[in-house]
């Protein structure tokens, strides 16, 4: 069984800035992370693994300082990544993104999964992994938090839906992105870390996945980020006077025509 577990490096939350010029997330100099919610999907890949046995591999896309996030998921005990970097690939959006992942996932072979975080904490899309499975023409279960059982190449999983769970059955291969349910993330280990810390990790460009340039980028990107402003939070009191019992009665009147007022 392969699998492969698609990650993101990410500006720690507090971290995260906007340049107002081209509207893009400013990456230089700013400490990054493996996006918190794809460390579920790393977790759910490895639980596979212990249960059924897999191959599982790594697939970022990123500038080159993202190799720090594929090593990090080596040492959580991820077998082999991959980095899909090239400048050309700067500035796309999720569409773009998820063609260019595509690309790579078909370089490196059949999957029998492919796991996905529910969104990256810096674009709070939640596209890419169900693009990606629209680029691969696979099947794609969202939200997914307990994935019950494999057999014979069908894999029943429960997906949060409002209100409670859906289970669903969906045969291999096919694409999961996991919510935080999924389990726990473990920490990488001394033996992962060792492994990661002389692991060559192989990095794919435009050249090698022989992509449409018309497709990726800036260029290929469909939608655009047209505007970056901060909100202007007003808070305002009002006193509502209510010395007796009558005049409470008549704030309370007042204070729910003010909420129905606003749609609260």
């Amino acid at each position: 069984m392969r699998i492969a577990v698609c990650i993101k490096q990410v500006p720690e939350t507090k971290s995260v800035k906007m340049d107002p010029e081209t509207r893009t997330v400013i990456r230089q100099g700013v400490q990054s992370i493996i996006n918190p919610l794809d460390l579920y999907a790393v977790e759910a890949a490895l639980e596979l693994k212990e249960r059924y046995g897999a191959q599982v591999t790594a697939v970022s896309m990123g500038p080159p300082q993202a190799v720090s996030a594929l090593k990090e998921a080596v040492a959580m005990g991820i077998d082999e990544a991959v980095l899909v970097s090239d400048r050309a690939f700067a500035g796309s959006d999720t569409w773009a993104t998820s063609h260019i992942l595509a690309g790579a996932l078909k370089k490196l072979g059949a999957f029998d999964l492919i796991l996905c975080g529910e969104r990256a904490t810096d674009g709070d899309t939640g596209q890419v992994g169900p693009e990606t499975a629209a680029a691969l023409d696979l099947p794609v279960i969202t939200y997914v938090n307990h994935i019950h059982e494999l057999r014979d190449g069908i894999l029943k999983v429960s997906r949060l839906v409002e209100g409670g769970t859906e289970k669903l059955s969906m045969r291999l291969p096919g694409v999961l992105t996991v919510v935080k349910e999924i389990g726990e993330p473990r920490l990488p280990t001394f033996r992962g870390k060792l492994k990661a810390k002389g692991l060559e990790i192989p990095t794919f460009t435009l050249e090698t996945l022989q992509l449409d340039k018309n497709r990726i980028g800036l260029k290929g990107s469909p939608t655009r980020v047209v505007k970056i402003f901060q909100p202007e939070i007003v808070r305002s009191c009002e006193m509502l006077p209510a010395e007796t019992e009558e005049q409470t009665v008549k704030a309370v009147d007042s204070m729910l025509a003010f909420l129905e007022d606003k749609a609260v």
